[in-house]
């Protein structure tokens, strides 16, 4: 027999907790009339029921990277084909100003925005979703983070669409249940992915799975059965949205896995009742796949740069984090120069490896120490460069000049770096140093050289005509030995590839197929008739 405190398997408890949330959500709607009016008036706007408010969740979008363009296009595009839209920006960027935003987007991606149907609302508790505030059980920290930030901007403004543009699939439960809004989102990449759960499962060390995880067999199934509770809800958290886009195959493989993802153990046991009552709430319009639109990429002014007369550089550009792997680089690198000592000892048929990046922290900074001093121990110190937060003008330089492009990361979600590698700016470059090198080496014309999987493989490093684009590889001995073959093509070989790449690169990723994407998502069809 059921006790009373129970109804069909919800707890009384839940049940009230509930009715407390839409009571205050209830409040907080009607404050945003007053909100609301303030933006509009404050924008120069009358008071009109036409508009409609589309509410980006972006806290990091003064960030200048590739998760920034992405941003800075849509609402562009929306500008220049819906005037009847005012788009608001919530941003934790609480040390800069709307002015000195919007002018480094100008400098940084050339975009220029329209002030008047743009609005920021400054977040003032940004510290909850950044990891430093969660030393352990990140990703709960962090999901739990972002729903106290989606409720300071609820509380701030409801806008009548909530896209979150950054990842942060938990603010989607504070946007629906307080603002009772329709929610859509652009996924970088997915919070938790089934390689990060299989990789707890055969304890096999990685970055996100250290030593002393993987190498205890009861640390392996609490971190596991960590994994499968957070997976769950997340699941739960994407199914809240009415429309998903994602910026790669590899990425949308992921989430529709994740869209499907069920536990019955779970449901049975209805652990955390308020986020069941969210599981038995959740919109009847859920989507039950994401889809793929590839991000902007400047392919028009890389597009600039020549093909031929490419001095022997391997460039790599990537922060210098654990994950982009900058070691295998240097081994890869090491290798190539011992099996083919005429990469050192020739002027002419000599080698270099250039590793430009940017630094954000102590932790980064560790990094290019050891780095440094691995290059040291190898010997190579002569033909390795390192350039940290170099400026854009100097990375532009550099993807006009080099001739391979080289990313190492395993399970690259998109790689917007090694486009730009493929398709290259014109002289005239902005100055602002960009957080993040994503969109470089295709459009550019130089030869990528990428990790064979996630978007690199599936997406970016494909073939066009039959013809290969680039190269792929897994190991430091397979990565040397496909330096050496883009380093022995024809001058005819090596131009016809540089076409090639640069060709697929700026068909298929510039900013006018982004646009026609993003439509694509039909996120206007919430947006008021004009």
């Amino acid at each position: 027999m059921i006790p009373m405190f129970f109804i069909n398997g919800v707890s009384l408890g839940a049940i009230f907790v509930w009715i407390t949330i839409q009571l205050y959500g209830w409040s907080l709607r009607k404050q945003n009339k007053i909100h609301r009016r303030n933006l509009l008036r404050g924008l120069g706007h009358k008071e009109d029921d036409d508009k409609t408010v589309l509410g980006f969740f972006h806290p990091y979008c003064n960030a200048g990277g590739g998760g920034e363009r992405v941003l800075w296009t849509a609402i562009a595009h929306v500008q220049r084909t819906r005037p009847n839209v005012v788009s608001v920006v919530y941003s934790g960027d609480t040390d800069a100003t709307k002015q000195e935003i919007l002018a480094k987007v100008q400098s940084r991606f050339n975009i220029e925005l329209d002030h008047s149907s743009l609005e920021f609302v400054f977040l003032h508790s940004r510290r909850w979703v950044e990891d430093s505030a969660w030393p352990r059980l990140t990703l709960l920290g962090q999901s739990i983070g972002s729903m106290w930030l989606a409720w300071e901007a609820m509380s701030k403004l409801i806008p009548d669409l909530y896209i979150d543009t950054m990842g942060y699939a938990f603010s989607f439960h504070i946007a629906s249940l307080l603002g009772r809004v329709p929610i859509g989102a652009y996924v970088h990449y997915p919070t938790i992915s089934t390689d990060m759960v299989k990789r707890v499962q055969s304890r096999t060390r990685w970055h996100t799975n250290t030593d002393s995880i993987s190498s205890s067999a009861f640390l392996s199934q609490a971190k596991l059965l960590y994994y499968r509770l957070f997976m769950y809800y997340y699941a739960v958290s994407l199914r809240t949205a009415s429309f998903l886009m994602v910026n790669s195959t590899w990425t949308k493989e992921h989430i529709d896995a994740i869209l499907q993802y069920s536990n019955p153990i779970l449901d049975i046991l209805n652990l955390l009742p308020p986020l069941v009552l969210l599981k038995l709430f959740t919109s009847n319009n859920a989507p039950k796949s994401a889809t793929i639109v590839y991000p902007p990429c400047d392919t028009k002014e890389l597009s600039l740069f020549g093909l031929e007369k490419r001095e022997r550089v391997i460039l790599s550009l990537a922060q210098f984090r654990p994950e982009k792997d900058h070691s295998a680089q240097i081994h890869a690198f090491h290798q190539l120069l011992e099996k083919h000592p005429e990469y050192k000892t020739d002027k002419h048929l000599g080698v270099r490896l250039l590793l430009i990046g940017g630094s954000r922290n102590e932790g980064d900074a560790g990094r290019v120490a050891q780095l440094r001093g691995l290059v040291g121990e190898l010997g190579i110190e002569d033909h390795v460069e390192f350039i940290v937060n170099a400026p854009y003008a100097t990375v532009l330089d550099w993807l006009s000049r080099a001739s391979v492009g080289l990313s190492t990361m395993v399970d690259e979600h998109f790689g917007i770096n090694i486009v730009e590698y493929m398709a290259s700016l014109s002289s005239s470059v902005p100055s602002a140093l960009p957080s993040i090198y994503l969109c470089s080496a295709s459009a550019a014309g130089v030869i990528p050289v990428t990790h064979a999987s996630g978007g690199p493989l599936k997406d970016i490093v494909v073939p066009l005509g039959g013809e290969i684009t680039g190269y792929h590889a897994k190991t430091p001995t397979e990565f040397s030995e496909a330096f050496h073959r883009v380093l022995s093509l024809s001058a005819d070989e090596d131009l016809a590839m540089r076409r090639r790449a640069r060709t697929w690169a700026v068909q298929t990723f510039s900013e006018a197929e982004f646009e026609k994407g993003f439509d694509a998502s039909r996120w206007d069809r919430y947006v008021r008739p004009s």
